[in-house]
């Protein structure tokens, strides 16, 4: 059995674990297939981090759409990332946030394989 770290090398940390017990149950193949359709969607904290800086140029929220919330997009885009101080959450919680989006897409990719 493929260990995480052997499929998905660039995840680290808290996703490594929660796609460590997400793949726990797989066979080999069902496991490789995953990894490719998780890399595939996955979002990279570090790209939420410099599209949040985008956020400070004027053009905020992208974050949001990235992250499949389209509403909170809209309110950023609208509000100028509710008067910067939203787009300052989000940067001090970009991790959070792609976790949260890496969590969900892994939990639908696993049902689809496992379905």
């Amino acid at each position: 059995m493929a260990t995480v770290y052997e499929l998905m090398p660039e995840i680290m940390g808290e996703e490594q674990m929660y796609i460590s017990s997400v793949i726990k149950n797989m066979d080999e193949k069902q496991a490789q297939q995953f990894a490719n359709i998780y890399r595939a969607r996955r979002r990279d904290p570090q790209v939420i981090l410099l599209v949040t800086l985008v956020g400070f140029l004027g053009i905020a929220g992208i974050q949001r759409f990235l992250t499949d919330q389209i509403g909170l997009g809209i309110l950023y885009l609208l509000t100028g990332g509710i008067c910067l101080i939203g787009t300052i959450i989000d940067l001090v919680n970009y991790k959070k946030i792609a976790f949260e989006y890496n969590q969900k897409q892994a939990s639908q990719i696993a049902m689809m394989i496992k379905g």
